[in-house]
């Protein structure tokens, strides 16, 4: 078989701004983004069919037949993965308002085109994207699912008698990770430490979480779950109910809480996010598709961030603020609730950011990592920048 992730095009929209930069399976869910999910479970590579402007970044690959086309929003299980491997060539798997999965040959992929007679229904009970609020309010369940996923018939490293613990989850430390004087939390849910990761002296944790490869917890840093922090990020200050994708840094002292932070990300020192209004009504965000503003059902929500966005020192934003990809924020007081993409300012008002100078900011960033931002990745952000004319 050949398996293949498709963007499920409404979940993408919802997703903006962070999947402007990536397709859905590369959203980070839990400890793990779907791909990884999926490529766990699966046992195989897969690839992708998302926008033509990710495609060379993100490319697809097609056979004659077989080809297993799987709704990336959507969490893998044992019983899913069943209900998909019963597929009949042009077959699809549908739930109650999305197509799971489909067996297609090779003319009808990139349409995905099917008959209705050959649909069946879903059986399996599935955790999935619906809006971009699930990334933060469903982490809990995330954390642990894929925490018993990674972590099962494995041994632990074991955890130095420094650390003050309490509650009976479980923590499992992988090879390399370090954490000395610290105190964890697991009284609600697991906590989990990547390959070379490490939670420095005095820092309090509580879980469900997880702590991705490469990363660091900054001293005295105080945080609650359920939060996960992807590989290659440095995290301090206070973190409540918060994902933050990879290769990005809160390191400073500063409150955030049920909030989303993509890939590449810097938030200065004394940096503050509501997500609590001070009349405790629902929150609203910014929703792209719709282009207005939106109810999320939930009293608690921060900040959305796409990749490559910065805040400088002291800046403070509004419950619910919505930044777009490679923003730049900073002065005094709150700025707008919803930043496009390439902006530069605050509260006393926006510019576009140049586009060079963004460019050579984000070729900085990576040559620290020992990375390369190439053309591939200039010219997605090109694109961005572009629908944002």
């Amino acid at each position: 078989m050949n398996y293949i992730l498709f963007d499920d095009q409404r979940v993408r929209e919802e997703l903006l701004p962070l999947t402007f930069t990536r397709p859905v399976a590369d959203i980070r869910f839990g400890i793990s983004t779907m791909r990884e999910k999926w490529e766990r479970i699966l046992g195989k590579k897969t690839s992708t069919l998302t926008e033509k402007y990710l495609s060379k970044k993100f490319p697809l690959i097609k056979k004659k037949e077989g080809n297993i086309l799987i709704n990336s929003s959507i969490c893998p299980n044992e019983a899913l993965l069943k209900q998909i491997h019963s597929l009949k060539p042009d077959q699809a798997l549908v739930g109650k308002v999305k197509v799971i999965a489909m067996n297609l040959s090779l003319d009808n992929i990139e349409n995905m085109e099917i008959s209705d007679s050959s649909e069946i229904s879903l059986e399996a009970q599935t955790v999935c994207i619906n809006n971009i609020w699930d990334l933060f309010s469903k982490l809990d369940t995330t954390i642990v699912n894929d925490f018993e996923i990674i972590t099962k018939g494995r041994k632990s490293q074991p955890i130095s008698d420094t650390n003050r613990i309490i509650g009976n989850h479980k923590i499992f430390i992988e090879e390399g990770a370090k954490v000395e004087f610290a105190y964890l939390n697991a009284t609600n849910g697991p906590i989990y430490l990547g390959k070379d990761s490490e939670i420095l002296e005095g820092a309090v944790v509580k879980g469900p979480f997880a702590l991705g490869e490469n990363s660091s917890v900054r001293p005295l840093a105080r945080i609650y779950g359920a939060t996960s922090i992807g590989p290659h990020c440095k995290a301090g200050g206070e973190i409540s109910n918060s994902l933050i994708f990879g290769y990005s840094n809160k390191v400073h002292d500063g409150f955030m809480g049920n909030s989303i932070i993509g890939e590449w990300c810097n938030l200065g020192a004394g940096t503050n996010t509501s997500n609590l209004k001070n009349t405790y009504d629902n929150v609203r965000i910014w929703n792209y598709a719709q282009e207005t503003f939106v109810d999320t059902g939930l009293q608690f929500c921060g900040l959305i961030m796409g990749d490559h966005s910065k805040t400088s020192i002291n800046t403070m934003l509004n419950t619910g603020t919505v930044v777009g990809v490679s923003s730049n924020l900073f002065g005094s007081g709150f700025p707008r609730q919803f930043v496009q993409s390439f902006m530069w300012g605050g509260f006393n008002g926006l510019r576009k950011y140049n586009f060079k100078k963004a460019m050579e900011v984000a070729a900085k960033v990576y040559a620290r990592r020992g990375l390369e931002f190439d053309e591939v990745d200039k010219k997605i952000m090109h694109d961005i920048n572009m629908m944002t004319i």
